[in-house]
């Protein structure tokens, strides 16, 4: 199901037909170094990946994590989209594309229309992004979505410190 198009993007739903790109997107060498290693070794456990986390937050939130597609081929690209994290208090957003695909501007123009559409459709007022101080990419993107440093955080269960954007 669409749910946002851009001058040249497509931002739909995932499903579990999407399995084999989520693969191939949560082992490139850059969802690995900034984001870790989800234990996504086959196309099933892509598949699990699906239902259990943007499959499942759809049903729950009414939004999640979106596959982002070129409107000009109806090539799947990368991910962007709104996590609801059980220890954020806000909901927060996040994005990744494949390596061919990154410092193209798909990042900002996919990640500005989710922000417009979590304002204008789904009501939220405060939306999030959280990093790793490393991740330079990412911390230019927040910013440049009018995001700003916060605070240093961590997430239940991990171990590395976060860098907590956020908007007004």
């Amino acid at each position: 199901m669409t749910i946002l198009e851009t001058e040249r993007l497509v931002i739909c739903q995932l499903s579990v037909n999407d399995a084999a790109f989520i693969f191939e997107l949560l082992n490139s060498p850059s969802w690995l170094k900034f984001i870790g290693d989800r234990g996504v070794k086959t196309i099933e456990d892509a598949e699990k990946y699906l239902k259990n986390g943007p499959v499942k937050s759809y049903a729950q939130n009414g939004f999640g994590l979106y596959l982002v597609k070129l409107k000009v081929s109806n090539n799947p690209i990368g991910m962007c989209g709104l996590i609801k994290r059980d220890a954020l208090e806000d909901v927060d957003i996040g994005f990744a594309f494949l390596p061919a695909y990154e410092k193209r501007g798909y990042g900002f123009e996919s990640a500005s229309a989710i922000l417009a559409h979590s304002r204008a459709t789904l009501g939220l007022k405060r939306i999030v992004g959280i990093t790793i101080a490393a991740n330079h990419s990412s911390i230019h993107l927040l910013e440049k979505l009018g995001l700003s440093f916060e605070k240093k955080i961590f997430l239940p269960g991990d171990e590395e410190e976060l860098m907590l954007y956020g908007s007004q």
